[in-house]
């Protein structure tokens, strides 16, 4: 029986990459200059600190400049918190692997709408989809990329 994962994962050495030559940008460019802007990186988060706001915004157009450069999704970094001090303005993203049990149950209800043949199962942060004819999983494939949910999806393991 044909069968696909939908899940949301990310590289981490394509991240650690990309946070790399932000930091390399940063340091180089002229308007970055004194404003101690740095981009830090840990295994589910990147932060980025600078002075002022605005360094902070730009520090954060380079960055998103580099995920896009290096094929990884920009909706990873849709989870962020910003922190504001007298001295220091900081934006820490947390990049998630894994389907939510919310945003899964949505992706299987739609799913199953538009075909009741299709089978829909959340398993630990994925979401296996089975049909009887390959035809309707890449169809249900399609309709899914154009549907734009708020996580990247990536489908793979696909079985015949």
């Amino acid at each position: 029986m044909p069968s696909f994962d939908i899940t949301s994962e990310f590289d981490k050495q394509e991240v650690l990459n990309a946070v790399d030559q932000s930091k390399r940008e940063i340091v180089n460019r002229y308007d970055f200059k004194n404003t101690k802007t740095s981009i830090n990186s840990s295994e589910s988060t990147v932060s980025i600190n600078s002075v002022t706001k605005d360094r902070l915004l730009a520090a954060d157009q380079v960055l998103r400049e580099k995920f896009a450069k290096r094929n990884i999704s920009i909706k990873f970094l849709s989870d962020f918190a910003d922190e504001e001090t007298p001295s220091e303005n900081k934006r820490v993203y947390t990049l998630k692997t894994g389907i939510e049990t919310v945003d899964a149950k949505e992706i299987v209800k739609f799913i199953k709408e538009k075909d009741k043949k299709i089978q829909a199962s959340i398993q630990d942060g994925s979401i296996r989809v089975t049909s009887k004819k390959r035809d309707s999983l890449q169809s249900i494939m399609n309709e899914i990329k154009d549907k734009n949910y708020d996580i990247h999806l990536s489908f793979g393991n696909f079985r015949d």
